[in-house]
């Protein structure tokens, strides 16, 4: 059933229709409002006359000729002096005026304006005027303000293909204002929404295969055991449930680091020094602390960073040899405190172009998949506890062949 439309808001104008209308009534009002404080501080119009002779005294005055209303005749009767034969307006424009000497003689002071020209007639009068930069404001401005609001329709095209499932959609990003802005960050948001979407559906598919795997094998196991179980049939159920309940595990793990809001423990400070000579001790590495040991602490949460470090370990025992050396050491970069952590192992190395791509969750080296353990999650989580605290990691080759995998974690 269609959501019937809103009508409050289909009698809206768009925005762009809106903020023209502003600009223009606002050019409009301030015109106006500049016209009338000219016409109230012009100068008013002569009103009266006075005439004096070279000496300064006054010989005559008179006051200003009243023009005749509009409509009457021009033979009609000169209005207020009589002795005056000709009309207000009849020798042309400008003030007019009936002096009356000292001596009883009546004259006529005549002050002409200058010929109208092209710029005070119509259409350039002020009521004119007003209309031409209304219109001129009008055409001038609607280009602006229409480029300006189209790029915020696509913006709000682009939010509604998204809000409607279409992930991939993106809007451009053009100028270098606020809205340019916005779109950046838009699209910086929904890229990391898609990805971490993609991401959980990748988790999903690919353990519900892994899955299946060890769950088969027990279901083969109790189906061949019969009523006198070997004891290799068992150290094979065991094995499986085994493999299953850590692939759970680190699917559960997986979840919670990629939800931001989980607690996942108190962040204290963690000596890594104390932290990684148990984890080498457990798998026989050789732990390397530079030329002056000392304990090295850093920030953390301890059941987390020790998990990390032993994914790295048994990464490395799986896929290395049994010379896996791990390095640390504190070290200043950018004027920052750091932790270096190196796990090192002479096995084959990781290819170049692959060096990022094993971080990613169910991934395994070509030909890997079939080597016992390991279901391509041990380095993905590594990641995600690196990035928690802060830090980064990376692949690298190792001196004299191998894999080495760099940890830097901030020491403050």
């Amino acid at each position: 059933m269609p959501t019937p439309a809103n009508p409050s808001r289909s009698l809206h104008l768009p925005l762009y229709v809106r903020i023209w209308l502003a600009v223009v009534l606002a050019v409009a009002v301030l015109t106006l409002l500049t016209g009338w404080v000219m016409r109230m501080t012009a100068e008013p119009p002569l009103r009266e006359v006075m005439v004096r002779n070279v000496a300064g005294q006054l010989v005559g005055e008179g006051k200003a000729r009243l023009r005749l209303p509009d409509g009457l005749p021009v033979e009609a009767p000169p209005l207020d002096e009589p002795d005056m034969p000709h009309p207000p307006g009849h020798f042309g424009s400008g003030p007019e005026f009936m002096v009356r000497m000292h001596n009883g003689e009546l004259m006529h002071v005549h002050l002409p304006r200058p010929p109208h020209n092209f710029w005070s007639r119509p259409p350039f009068g002020f009521a004119w005027t007003l209309g031409l930069v209304a219109l001129a404001v009008a055409l001038g401005t609607y280009p602006i303000v229409r480029r300006l609001t189209r790029r915020l329709e696509n913006l709000q095209k682009g939010v509604e293909q998204w809000g409607t499932g279409n992930l991939s959609a993106r809007v451009a990003e053009q100028g270098n204002d606020e809205v340019a802005y916005l779109a950046q960050r838009f699209n910086h948001a929904a890229s990391q929404v898609e990805q971490l979407v993609t991401s959980h559906k990748s988790l999903l598919a690919n353990a519900s295969h892994e899955l299946r795997s060890p769950l088969t094998r027990i279901r083969m196991g109790l189906e061949l055991m019969g009523n006198s179980p070997s004891p290799a049939m068992k150290a094979e159920i065991s094995r499986s449930v085994g493999e299953l309940d850590q692939l759970i595990d680190e699917i559960l793990l997986a979840s919670r680091l990629d939800a931001k809001e989980a607690d996942l423990g108190t962040v204290e400070l963690v000596d890594l020094t104390g932290l990684a000579s148990e984890e080498c001790a457990r798998v026989d590495a050789r732990l390397e602390l530079g030329f002056s040991p000392k304990s090295i602490v850093a920030p953390g949460i301890a059941k987390l960073l020790r998990r990390m470090l032993r994914n790295l370990l048994e990464n490395a025992r799986r896929y290395g040899t049994s010379d896996i050396e791990v390095q640390l050491a504190s070290m200043m970069q950018d004027g920052e405190a750091w932790v270096r952590l190196s796990v090192c192992d002479r096995g084959p190395g990781v290819p170049a172009e692959l060096r990022e791509r094993i971080f990613e969750a169910f991934y395994r080296l070509p030909g890997a998949s079939e080597r016992e353990g390991g279901v391509g999650l041990g380095l993905s989580l590594v990641r995600s506890i690196v990035q928690r605290h802060g830090g980064s990691v990376r692949c690298e080759d190792r001196e004299g062949g191998g894999a080495q995998f760099v940890v830097m974690l901030p020491a403050h």
